[in-house]
């Protein structure tokens, strides 16, 4: 289990992903106005990656994966972001087979039950969408975070299924003439979108973690 643990945070290190656990953990509050995104607009490029992170009961047997962004835009004026919008498929989640190492357990079996209605329910809801609300300054000298250099806190309303919820995190965001860049790395609990499998009765009964991880690298051009 210590060699399982190692071997994903050195993924996280060296391929962002969400192997090694360590992420802030976002605050949740009601759904919220979506911001005016004004000034000019970048879309989102293709090497954005979000990656996502999950364990069982304890921490342990961490799976990890992908999911790609089908559309979306970032605005900024006078060097600021001001707002934006994404989509994510569903249907395009992956789970990392390296974080799948038990004997009988397959990676396409998870990918299969994580689509299915225990959990996301891709047939009938394909997408998730995440609009910018608002986006503050992180002070760096009162608070801290995983992600080095966090310098702005990014609120937004993530619906999935057909729950919305308004997330707030800490994020590094640069930019630049011709790109934006944001990177996060913060957990949420599932169960505020109704994904409430293999958690009913006692928590110390539960064999999946409720709480999930998401990293963000997102470039718009």
């Amino acid at each position: 289990m210590r060699k399982l643990f190692f071997s994903a945070a050195i993924a996280s290190i060296v391929l962002a992903s969400c192997g090694g656990g360590n992420a802030d953990k976002a605050n949740t509050s009601s759904e919220q106005a979506v911001a005016a995104a004004t000034g000019k607009k970048f879309v989102i490029a293709d090497t954005s990656v979000v990656r996502w992170r999950a364990t069982h009961k304890g921490g342990l047997n961490p799976r990890w994966g992908t999911l790609k962004i089908t559309n979306g835009t970032i605005s900024a004026d006078s060097g600021n972001v001001t707002g934006g919008t994404f989509t994510v498929d569903i249907n395009s989640l992956q789970v990392d087979s390296a974080s799948v190492t038990e004997a009988g357990k397959k990676a396409s079996d998870l990918e299969k039950h994580l689509k299915s209605p225990d959990f996301f329910d891709a047939a009938k809801y394909p997408a998730a969408k995440f609009e910018i609300t608002k986006v503050d300054i992180f002070d760096s000298t009162k608070n801290q975070s995983a992600i080095a250099g966090a310098n702005h806190l990014i609120s937004g309303n993530l619906t999935i299924k057909d729950s919305t919820i308004n997330i707030t995190f800490p994020a590094k965001i640069t930019v630049a003439d011709d790109n934006i860049n944001i990177v996060a790395s913060f957990t949420v609990d599932r169960t505020s979108w109704g994904l409430t499998y293999a958690t009913k009765g006692s928590a110390a009964d539960w064999l999946i973690s409720k709480d999930f991880q998401i990293d963000l690298n997102l470039n718009a051009k």
